[in-house]
């Protein structure tokens, strides 16, 4: 039984910490219970440090949660030969449920044809033209694990979607497309908004939900959102000064939205915790 989150008239905080941490706990729970093995094998490539401590933090996870995790570190100068190898063991192997391979890749490594090559079932990144492709046919699938917390965000929170008008910023096929495909699927009016929009101050006002996923700090400021709107602010965005910050301006925002993500604090621990639920469910699948 899930554990819901009643926002009010008057919050403003949507807990990503909070309710990453009561997913997992449903997770591990589900395991102990179901008597499940589930396995996630983690292929990073070189030595770029934001991709290590994302599998640090993946990593971690998976020991929480009670999944088997599988690094495999391989030098930035492996051969695509060797790496289309490895993912094909990976896919035959019974003990690994799911693959993850981390992103970016050295340039002279084909993504699209690494991504290509991991098993659609395995595929709990949600970025297998097979699962992108039953996402937009309504599919039960493996949905990219932003998205997919975003929408788990603004369930737990019970923000009724259906009827609202959606204005997503940004067309990425890891975010801003994926969540928009979700947040038609719960019958909201969605608007996508992206470099070429003008005049795209006056679109956002017009957003009930507004999800910003550009990667410009504080790119959308007070003025251009509705008063009583729900943020989820998707954005990561390093200062000079070393502060993190997100694509909306989150001090001057709060006073006026009904609610809104933090960062940090927010989408990103819901990345992770959707990267369990997605190794869990694959578990269950190949079981």
């Amino acid at each position: 039984m899930c554990k819901y989150v009643v926002v009010d008239k008057n919050m403003e905080l949507i807990d990503g910490k909070k309710i990453s941490q009561l997913l997992k706990d449903e997770l591990k729970l589900e395991i102990k219970n179901k008597n499940l093995h589930p396995g996630l094998a983690v292929v990073l490539v070189g030595d770029d440090s934001a991709s290590q401590i994302y599998v640090k933090h993946k990593k971690k996870a998976c020991e929480y949660v009670g999944i088997k995790s599988f690094s495999h570190i391989l030098s930035k100068d492996v051969s695509e030969e060797n790496l289309l190898e490895l993912i094909e063991e990976l896919n035959k192997d019974e003990k690994v449920h799911g693959i993850l391979v981390q992103l970016p890749m050295p340039t002279h490594i084909d993504e699209k044809k690494i991504l290509l090559s991991v098993d659609p079932e395995k595929d709990v990144d949600g970025f297998h033209p097979l699962n992108v492709g039953n996402l937009m046919s309504g599919k039960n699938t493996f949905v990219s694990c932003t998205p997919a917390g975003i929408i788990e965000l603004l369930d737990r929170y019970k923000i009724d979607l259906a009827g609202k008008h959606a204005v997503v910023v940004g067309r990425s096929n890891i975010v801003g497309k994926p969540v928009s495909i979700l947040l038609l699927q719960r019958n909201a009016t969605v608007t996508i908004c992206h470099s070429w929009t003008k005049d795209l101050a006056s679109i956002t006002r017009q957003a009930d939900i507004l999800v910003a996923a550009v990667g410009k700090a504080n790119i959308i400021s007070k003025d251009m959102l509705k008063p009583g709107s729900v943020v989820i602010d998707v954005g990561m965005n390093r200062l000079a000064n070393g502060k993190l910050v997100g694509d909306v301006d989150y001090l001057n925002a709060k006073e006026i939205v009904r609610a809104i993500t933090p960062v940090p604090g927010g989408v990103g621990p819901m990345t992770i915790a959707m990267l369990m639920k997605n190794c869990v469910k694959a578990a269950k699948n190949l079981s």
